[in-house]
């Protein structure tokens, strides 16, 4: 099982990204596949999550109308559209995958290495 995340960078404020996650090595859609982040000194929090199988999708109250997650089925991506980033949004983020609908860290099973985010003000 393997999730490789891109796409961070650095951005002022306002500005946009977008997160790629490509996995392979299981079945793309049994697994629900989440977004996290981890700021220096934070602990590590849900951003969002999709289940690949039926496309609910779920967001953490900071981020609702700002980002957004989609996945590409054929190409085993998931995506995480970030527009409007403020500089509390800097952090390293991580996609992972879980068998549980769950937008807690605690829940997944696999994990990317991530990609870091740097929003300045």
């Amino acid at each position: 099982v393997q999730l490789v995340e891109s796409g961070g960078g650095k951005v002022q404020a306002g500005g946009s990204l977008r997160l790629s996650c490509v996995a392979s090595g299981f079945v793309f859609d049994d697994y629900v596949i989440g977004w996290f982040r981890q700021a220096p000194g934070k602990e590590r929090e849900g951003v969002s999550c999709i289940a690949r199988s039926n496309g609910r999708t779920n967001y953490t109250e900071s981020v609702k109308g700002r980002f957004t997650i989609s996945s590409d089925n054929a190409k085993n991506t998931v995506y995480l559209q970030m527009n409007n980033l403020k500089p509390e949004d800097t952090a390293v983020y991580y996609c992972a995958a879980s068998f549980f609908w769950s937008i807690l860290p605690q829940h997944y099973d696999y994990w990317g290495r991530g990609t870091r985010v740097s929003v300045s003000s």
